[in-house]
């Protein structure tokens, strides 16, 4: 089989034949540019480590967003032990939810007339954390691409996985404890 330049081509180089020709470049896939440097052959090579080059969860920094809809959140709250007062309020309040970045540190906020709370980490760095329902638990959070999963481990057993997954106009919040899982929607603020 015949092996074409780009081929035998470095992934610096196939970043530079992206960069000077465009009509090559065809997009992103997880850090990954698809190249086509002749009819026959068409190779994704690493346009350079995602983590290095392009952080997506960057591209949503900043911005608000206010709850749109909730799917199973009694359940979930009351699967934690939360009682009747703070469920009903819980169910009531729209909050409003941003992420910003300092350094290596991320700071996320969801604000409410009920309760603000700051969540403040580093990706994969474990921390202590007390829930908006008052739980103490040991927390990571782990940053990948536009995906924020956290993992809240309680000292009674009670362990919640959170997956904030980011979205063009909309963060989809899936939590689950147990087998029980809530869905909350936000969505993008004008």
């Amino acid at each position: 089989m015949r092996r074409s330049a780009a081929q035998n081509a470095t992934n610096s180089e196939l970043r530079n034949v992206t960069q000077t020709r465009p009509q090559y470049y065809t997009g992103f896939c997880k850090g990954y540019t698809s190249v086509e440097p002749t009819s026959e052959y068409h190779l994704i090579v690493p346009s350079a480590r995602h983590s290095d080059l392009y952080k997506m969860v960057d591209v949503f920094l900043n911005k608000k967003y206010k709850l749109s809809t909730s799917e199973n959140f009694d359940d979930f709250m009351k699967a934690l032990g939360v009682g009747l007062v703070t469920r009903k309020m819980g169910n009531a309040v729209s909050p409003v939810v941003d992420l910003v970045k300092d350094g290596d540190e991320y700071t996320l906020s969801s604000s409410s007339t009920f309760k603000n709370v700051v969540t403040k980490f580093k990706s994969g760095v474990e921390f202590d954390q007390e829930t908006p329902d008052g739980r103490k638990v040991k927390s990571t959070i782990t940053v990948d691409g536009n995906v924020l999963k956290e993992v809240q481990k309680d000292p009674n057993g009670k362990d919640t996985t959170i997956i904030r997954e980011f979205g063009d106009d909309e963060i989809k919040m899936t939590m689950t404890v147990d087998d029980i899982t809530a869905t909350r929607i936000y969505k993008l603020q004008s």
